[in-house]
């Protein structure tokens, strides 16, 4: 079954770091840019991060700038999101994306979803 798994989700404290991983089943990740979005509680799903095939070219939302760092193994068939200096507004669920283009992904040119995993940061 075509799948992307995140894991890595949880409650931490504000100022505190989390890894998030999506496990691709089914499909070669190598064939698609990737991509990080979240959705919190009363907003529409927002970009956060996405990366090249290659994973030479990463991009990042202005809100998550130069604390989240998005990288990939395409031999483990998996993406990773590293987010440092959570703060309460990175309270989301995080989804994974597959998809065609990093340099201009959003929600509407995905090929494929997660399921998401839940993000809390208190303050």
């Amino acid at each position: 079954q075509l799948q992307l798994a995140e894991s890595g989700g949880g409650l931490v404290q504000a100022g505190g770091s989390l890894r998030l991983s999506c496990a691709a089943s089914g499909l070669t990740l190598s064939n698609y840019a990737m991509g990080w979005f979240r959705r919190a509680p009363g907003n529409e799903r927002e970009f956060v991060a996405s990366i090249s095939r290659n994973g030479v070219r990463k991009y990042y939302g202005d809100s998550v700038k130069d604390r989240f760092t998005i990288s990939r193994d395409n031999a483990k068939n998996t993406v990773y999101l590293e987010m440092i200096s959570l703060k309460p507004e990175d309270t989301a669920a995080y989804y994974c994306a597959a998809g065609q283009s990093a340099s201009t992904m959003s929600t509407a040119n995905i090929d494929y979803w997660g399921q998401g995993t839940q993000v809390t940061v208190s303050s």
